[in-house]
Protein backbone atom coordinates (compact mmCIF):
# COMPACT_ATOMS: atom_id res chain seq x y z
CA UNK A 1 0.00 0.00 0.00
CA UNK A 2 1.01 3.50 -0.85
CA UNK A 3 0.63 7.24 -0.07
CA UNK A 4 -0.80 8.74 -3.55
CA UNK A 5 -0.32 12.13 -4.58
CA UNK A 6 -3.43 13.66 -4.49
CA UNK A 7 -4.05 16.34 -7.13
CA UNK A 8 -5.18 20.14 -6.40
CA UNK A 9 -6.97 22.87 -8.16
CA UNK A 10 -5.88 23.52 -11.30
CA UNK A 11 -5.08 19.89 -12.72
CA UNK A 12 -7.63 18.95 -15.61
CA UNK A 13 -8.01 15.64 -14.34
CA UNK A 14 -10.47 17.66 -11.61
CA UNK A 15 -12.61 18.62 -14.23
CA UNK A 16 -13.36 15.22 -16.41
CA UNK A 17 -16.33 12.91 -15.89
CA UNK A 18 -15.00 10.27 -14.29
CA UNK A 19 -15.46 6.80 -16.40
CA UNK A 20 -17.83 3.88 -14.79
CA UNK A 21 -15.93 0.83 -13.47
CA UNK A 22 -16.87 -2.48 -15.64
CA UNK A 23 -14.85 -5.05 -13.22
CA UNK A 24 -13.28 -5.02 -9.92
CA UNK A 25 -9.81 -6.18 -10.81
CA UNK A 26 -7.02 -6.81 -8.60
CA UNK A 27 -5.41 -3.11 -9.87
CA UNK A 28 -8.95 -1.63 -8.84
CA UNK A 29 -8.28 -3.37 -4.94
CA UNK A 30 -4.89 -2.08 -4.80
CA UNK A 31 -6.24 1.31 -5.75
CA UNK A 32 -8.78 1.48 -3.44
CA UNK A 33 -5.96 0.22 -0.75
CA UNK A 34 -3.65 3.16 -1.93
CA UNK A 35 -6.39 5.73 -1.64
CA UNK A 36 -7.67 4.39 2.04
CA UNK A 37 -3.91 5.14 3.28
CA UNK A 38 -3.85 8.64 1.57
CA UNK A 39 -7.56 9.53 2.94
CA UNK A 40 -6.10 9.08 5.63
CA UNK A 41 -2.59 10.18 5.68
CA UNK A 42 -4.27 13.56 4.63
CA UNK A 43 -6.38 13.40 7.62
CA UNK A 44 -9.31 13.29 5.35
CA UNK A 45 -12.43 11.79 5.95
CA UNK A 46 -13.51 11.16 1.78
CA UNK A 47 -11.29 10.44 -1.38
CA UNK A 48 -12.75 9.93 -4.83
CA UNK A 49 -10.65 8.49 -7.58
CA UNK A 50 -10.00 11.86 -9.38
CA UNK A 51 -8.41 13.68 -6.67
CA UNK A 52 -5.39 10.63 -6.87
CA UNK A 53 -5.40 10.95 -10.72
CA UNK A 54 -7.47 7.81 -11.80
CA UNK A 55 -10.46 9.32 -14.02
CA UNK A 56 -12.66 6.46 -12.49
CA UNK A 57 -16.32 6.55 -10.42
CA UNK A 58 -14.66 5.25 -7.17
CA UNK A 59 -14.62 6.61 -3.84
CA UNK A 60 -13.35 5.83 -0.36
CA UNK A 61 -15.13 7.26 3.08
CA UNK A 62 -14.59 6.82 6.54
CA UNK A 63 -16.99 4.71 8.32
CA UNK A 64 -19.30 6.27 11.02
CA UNK A 65 -17.96 4.58 13.94
CA UNK A 66 -14.43 5.34 12.62
CA UNK A 67 -13.69 1.60 12.71
CA UNK A 68 -12.18 1.87 8.96
CA UNK A 69 -12.95 3.03 5.61
CA UNK A 70 -15.21 1.65 2.78
CA UNK A 71 -14.39 1.58 -0.87
CA UNK A 72 -17.84 2.55 -2.99
CA UNK A 73 -17.90 1.60 -6.77
CA UNK A 74 -20.02 3.47 -9.21
CA UNK A 75 -21.18 5.54 -6.60
CA UNK A 76 -24.58 7.79 -7.39
CA UNK A 77 -27.36 9.58 -5.50
CA UNK A 78 -30.73 8.32 -5.84
CA UNK A 79 -32.63 10.49 -3.87
CA UNK A 80 -32.04 13.34 -1.43
CA UNK A 81 -34.33 16.05 0.33
CA UNK A 82 -33.74 18.85 2.88
CA UNK A 83 -30.83 21.32 2.77
CA UNK A 84 -28.07 22.25 5.38
CA UNK A 85 -25.31 24.85 4.48
CA UNK A 86 -22.02 23.44 6.55
CA UNK A 87 -18.51 24.51 6.14
CA UNK A 88 -16.13 22.30 4.17
CA UNK A 89 -12.90 21.61 2.82
CA UNK A 90 -10.99 19.53 0.28
CA UNK A 91 -7.98 17.83 -0.29
CA UNK A 92 -7.51 19.14 -3.42
CA UNK A 93 -7.52 22.71 -2.69
CA UNK A 94 -5.46 22.52 1.03
CA UNK A 95 -6.30 25.34 3.07
CA UNK A 96 -9.73 26.77 1.64
CA UNK A 97 -12.83 26.68 3.52
CA UNK A 98 -16.28 28.08 2.94
CA UNK A 99 -19.80 27.15 3.74
CA UNK A 100 -21.67 24.96 1.11
CA UNK A 101 -25.20 24.40 0.80
CA UNK A 102 -26.28 20.43 -0.08
CA UNK A 103 -28.96 18.23 0.86
CA UNK A 104 -29.90 17.37 4.64
CA UNK A 105 -30.35 13.61 3.77
CA UNK A 106 -29.24 11.35 0.67
CA UNK A 107 -29.69 7.79 -0.72
CA UNK A 108 -26.64 6.92 -2.06
CA UNK A 109 -26.33 3.58 -4.34
CA UNK A 110 -23.07 1.79 -5.61
CA UNK A 111 -21.65 -1.35 -5.60
CA UNK A 112 -18.87 -3.00 -2.79
CA UNK A 113 -15.68 -4.60 -4.06
CA UNK A 114 -17.68 -7.71 -4.35
CA UNK A 115 -19.88 -6.03 -7.31
CA UNK A 116 -22.57 -6.76 -4.52
CA UNK A 117 -25.00 -3.73 -4.51
CA UNK A 118 -25.26 -1.09 -1.88
CA UNK A 119 -27.74 1.02 -0.70
CA UNK A 120 -27.45 3.84 2.24
CA UNK A 121 -29.15 6.30 3.54
CA UNK A 122 -27.28 9.06 4.98
CA UNK A 123 -27.56 12.33 7.21
CA UNK A 124 -25.56 15.13 8.46
CA UNK A 125 -21.78 14.32 7.96
CA UNK A 126 -21.44 11.36 5.86
CA UNK A 127 -24.51 12.81 3.35
CA UNK A 128 -22.33 15.87 2.75
CA UNK A 129 -19.15 13.51 2.05
CA UNK A 130 -21.17 11.68 -0.10
CA UNK A 131 -22.27 14.64 -2.38
CA UNK A 132 -18.52 15.85 -2.11
CA UNK A 133 -16.87 12.92 -3.49
CA UNK A 134 -19.76 12.00 -5.99
CA UNK A 135 -19.27 15.64 -7.40
CA UNK A 136 -15.72 14.65 -7.88
CA UNK A 137 -16.64 12.09 -9.72
CA UNK A 138 -18.93 14.02 -12.15
CA UNK A 139 -15.41 17.02 -12.18
CA UNK A 140 -17.45 19.48 -9.56
CA UNK A 141 -15.08 21.07 -7.26
CA UNK A 142 -16.59 22.32 -3.96
CA UNK A 143 -16.33 26.12 -4.65
CA UNK A 144 -18.31 25.80 -8.09
CA UNK A 145 -21.44 25.28 -5.29
CA UNK A 146 -20.52 29.09 -3.82
CA UNK A 147 -22.29 32.47 -5.10
CA UNK A 148 -19.90 33.70 -7.90
CA UNK A 149 -18.44 36.57 -5.69
CA UNK A 150 -16.81 34.37 -2.89
CA UNK A 151 -15.80 31.82 -5.72
CA UNK A 152 -13.95 34.51 -7.33
CA UNK A 153 -12.62 35.93 -4.11
CA UNK A 154 -11.55 32.25 -3.33
CA UNK A 155 -9.91 32.04 -6.73
CA UNK A 156 -8.08 35.18 -6.72
CA UNK A 157 -6.31 34.39 -3.20
CA UNK A 158 -5.49 30.78 -4.76
CA UNK A 159 -4.21 32.54 -8.16
CA UNK A 160 -2.26 35.15 -5.91
CA UNK A 161 -0.84 33.19 -2.88
CA UNK A 162 -1.41 29.11 -3.75
CA UNK A 163 -1.57 26.82 -1.76
CA UNK A 164 0.21 26.57 1.92
CA UNK A 165 2.08 23.30 2.29
CA UNK A 166 1.47 22.54 5.77
CA UNK A 167 -1.93 23.76 6.26
CA UNK A 168 -3.55 23.13 9.90
CA UNK A 169 -7.03 21.38 9.53
CA UNK A 170 -9.22 23.38 11.06
CA UNK A 171 -12.37 21.17 9.53
CA UNK A 172 -12.74 17.86 7.94
CA UNK A 173 -11.32 18.19 4.69
CA UNK A 174 -12.67 15.74 1.71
Amino acid sequence: MAVLKVRRYGDPILRRRARDIEAVTPEIRRLVDDMIDTMYDEVGIGLAAPQVGTSLRLMVVGDEEGRGAQALVNPAISEQGGTVTAEEGCLSLPGIFADVTRAQWVRLEAQDLEGRPVAITARGLRARVFQHEIDHLDGVLFIDRLDPVTRDRIKRRIKKEGFAEDVGHRAFAL
